[in-house]
């Protein structure tokens, strides 16, 4: 058996790579939209009904952590429909979100992305591999725990920063968790702060927004789950972001789970950051 260590220099990317195409093959075989509604009638750890689709991507995401298994790797899985697969070592962890944005996927609109995160410990600080695909733009993300983070094959600028009017407002905010109530209930604090609001429908693309420094920022307008927001987070830090998890003890001490625990919130700038904070809380 190999070592946790080892564990952790496993060939992630090119397992995640592989998973993308299973995962285009699969959604390719469901174009339409009656399809991809298709109901399993069960509901998965998040608590969310389960869609044949994102049934099928987590089958060929861990069929690729089968593979590793079989290389001799060892690892805990963490899936948001599955809930944990023992894989024969707990302390590494691997996070996985199938198809992040499942109502897009279903709907036919553009963003829906396969997150995954490989972390040696139980939070967002302990993440070390990162891996976001959003298979609308068809944009692969990544980033290695101090090696920076990387769109399509090319290094991400960790020295962007934000972009403001001259009444001090950033230009545009993600937001996620866009029900109307929760928006309204916001929609002041947001208005004293962005001049424009972006709602992708997918926390780890709209986290990758943060790290392009396409969006100055994002948060969520409520608690997001930790397989949501387990690898852009580290994308977003990677690329000289900052993120916080406000309900949390400290920033970074989301667990990775699929229990909703905190509020997302990720800026180019710190003191962006802390603002958002204030409207997350």
């Amino acid at each position: 058996m190999t070592s946790t260590r080892s564990a952790l220099e496993a060939d992630w990317l090119g397992a995640c790579r592989r998973a993308v195409r299973g995962l285009d093959q699969m959604l390719a075989a469901a174009p339409t939209i009656a399809e991809r509604a298709a109901e399993t009638g069960s509901r998965g750890r998040g608590g969310d009904r389960t869609l044949e689709i994102d049934q099928g991507a987590e089958t060929v995401v861990l069929s690729e952590l089968d593979r590793l298994r079989d290389e001799g790797f060892r690892f805990a899985a963490f899936s948001e429909e599955r809930g944990e697969v023992d894989y024969g070592d707990s302390q590494v962890k691997v996070i996985i979100d199938p198809i992040d944005g499942s109502l897009n996927a279903k709907r036919g609109i553009p963003h829906h992305a396969l997150s995954i995160a490989v972390a040696d410990g139980p939070t967002m600080a302990d993440v070390e591999f990162a891996f976001v695909y959003d298979f609308g733009p068809r944009e692969e993300w990544w980033a290695r725990r101090g090696d920076g983070a990387v769109l399509d094959g090319t290094p991400l600028d960790p020295s962007l920063g934000e972009r403001r009017g001259p009444d001090g407002r950033i230009e545009v905010v993600g937001i996620e968790s866009a029900d109307p109530r929760w928006v309204a209930a916001s929609a002041e604090p947001l208005a004293a702060t962005a001049y424009r609001l972006r709602a992708l429908g997918t926390i780890a693309a709209t986290l990758c927004q943060v790290a392009a420094g396409r969006f100055d920022a994002m948060l969520s307008l409520r608690r997001a789950r930790g397989v949501d927001s387990a690898a852009g987070q580290l994308i977003v830090r990677e690329a000289g972001g900052f993120v916080s998890f406000p309900s949390c003890p400290e920033p970074l001490a989301a667990p990775l789970d699929a229990a909703p625990s905190s509020p997302v919130v990720a800026a180019r700038s710190i003191e962006t950051l802390h603002r958002l904070e204030a409207i997350a809380a």
